[in-house]
């Protein structure tokens, strides 16, 4: 069995005079990971027990934190440097600006079919939340909860809840199809599979979607007023939220769509904001802003989900080389008409499908590589 663990992410509703005590308690609970980081910056002292040590006491009496929230604030902020130092190889303070909330379950919060308990710097509150599609969770026989995260948005008050269980684990002995993504701007993705089918989900609509969206907070920019902010904060919450639904339904249909013990195979895009930032100014806000990471992300955890495989391969010449004869040459490809044309044999298609084609031999050639019995084959 292996474990997954997804975040099921859910509304507070909360009074006013609630609203005062999470916010206070959120604030608080800000500025005690800022004084920890500090601290831990000027001392590179990563180890929770020297750190409450130190600082334990301090915290009680500079921030009125209780013993639980205390811990919680050390585990935050070494969670948070952990992240930069396996992100950026070096120590860089980081900062938490908005006001947040980790809390421990069991201790710091519970949670009911009808009620989210929760501690706050003068007592616990116990507040109704809006519970569609939560009522599955309540299984802890199957679902254990974690560490949560109370955050604000725009005076709306979210509870963001890792759920993790188990699921059978996927062998790749049993893989029975193969899927080549191509992922892209013209074309969202463009598949090949097992099959010898393509698939292809346009990026025209999402690109005029997010030019309007370019377009207005340009507008909103010039006017420098109070109201255009709040209008500019607004528009980039609801331009995210809309990214991360149209991720969301690609890759739950591209999951549906493919059986069981499918291999997803994708282009190892870790550096592509680097590359797409030499792209003409003119063009580059589309290139860099678009959502590969989250789409990427998403088809992982709905792959395993389904006792599927998601692998990422280099992603160097998948567009150059043709999947017929073999030959590789960047003329090959005219990205201006997205056409592919062999020089060599002739073959004419889709450039963003010859990408799919070839990262669906590549998936083939992993295939073999891992010495799987000849379940998948390629013509």
């Amino acid at each position: 069995m292996e474990q997954i663990t997804i975040t099921a992410k859910i509304q507070i509703s909360a009074t006013a005079d609630d609203k005062v005590l999470l916010n206070k308690t959120m604030s608080v609970y800000s500025d005690a990971c800022n004084y920890v980081s500090d601290y831990v910056f000027q001392t590179h002292n990563l180890k929770q027990f020297s750190l409450n040590k130190a600082l334990y006491t301090e915290l009680r009496e500079r921030f009125g934190l209780k013993s639980q929230m205390a811990q919680s604030v050390f585990k935050t902020v070494i969670a948070r440097y952990k992240t930069v130092l396996e992100n950026e190889s070096r120590w860089i303070k980081p900062s938490f600006k908005k006001p947040q909330y980790d809390l421990v379950w069991n201790r710091d919060y519970s949670l009911t079919q009808n009620c989210f308990s929760v501690n706050t710097l003068n007592r616990r509150v116990k507040l109704p939340y809006f519970a569609e599609g939560m009522s599955k969770y309540f299984d802890h026989t199957i679902y254990k909860f974690g560490t949560a995260k109370l955050v604000n948005k725009h005076g709306k008050y979210f509870l963001h809840i890792p759920v993790t269980y188990n699921i059978e684990e996927s062998d790749i002995s049993d893989i029975c199809n193969v899927v080549g993504i191509d992922r892209g701007i013209n074309f969202v993705v463009a598949t090949y599979d097992s099959k010898h089918k393509s698939g292809f989900v346009s990026g025209k609509a999402i690109k005029q979607k997010r030019a309007h969206y370019s377009k207005l907070r340009k507008e909103l920019q010039i006017r420098q007023t109070p109201s255009a902010r709040r209008r500019m904060k607004a528009i980039g919450s609801r331009e995210n939220r809309w990214m991360q639904d149209v991720n969301h339904c690609v890759s739950k249909a591209l999951v549906k769509n493919n059986p069981k013990h499918t291999l997803f195979v994708l282009e190892d895009l870790s550096g592509v904001r680097n590359a797409t930032e030499r792209v003409k100014t003119k063009g580059r806000y589309v290139s860099v802003s678009w959502a590969f990471y989250d789409l990427e992300q998403k088809l992982m955890y709905k792959a395993k989900q389904n006792q599927s495989t998601v692998i990422k391969v280099n992603p160097a010449y998948t567009s150059q080389c043709c999947p017929g004869c073999g030959h590789m040459e960047k003329a090959n490809r005219n990205k201006k008409i997205h056409l592919f044309s062999c020089k060599n044999c002739g073959y004419k298609s889709n450039d963003d499908r010859i990408g799919a084609m070839n990262l669906y031999r590549m998936g083939i050639n992993y295939l073999e590589d891992s010495q799987v019995p000849g379940t998948v084959t390629a013509e």
